[in-house]
């Protein structure tokens, strides 16, 4: 369980370091208009382009995790989700087939 929690903090930072750089260059380029640096019409395409920029890196962050948390489990020996419903599901198929029931339990 405390694997799990430290991946969500680690995932949490990516997605709210995304917002911060988000609202933060929507600050940027809103002191660079107040200040003349850019038109209005500049900062817009500007931000535009820095909020893109952050949402490309929350996603390459996001992918980088998720495949870096798949080698950990598997070299653990966990199986995903999906590979344990997947396995369930064949098991209970193949009871059914044999004339088991199979046992009530969900983990």
């Amino acid at each position: 369980m405390i694997m799990k929690d430290i991946l969500h903090k680690i995932l949490y930072t990516g997605i709210g370091f995304a917002a911060l750089t988000e609202e933060k260059a929507r600050e940027i380029v809103a002191e660079m208009e107040q200040q003349g640096e850019v038109s209005g019409e500049e900062g817009k395409k500007l931000a535009q382009e820095l909020i893109e920029k952050a949402k490309h890196q929350s996603q390459e962050f996001h992918k980088t995790v998720t495949e870096e948390v798949d080698k950990v489990a598997g070299r653990l020996g966990w199986v995903r989700r999906d590979e344990f419903d997947r396995l369930r599901q064949r098991v209970e198929e193949m009871e059914n087939r044999a004339g088991e029931t199979p046992p009530d339990d969900n983990p």
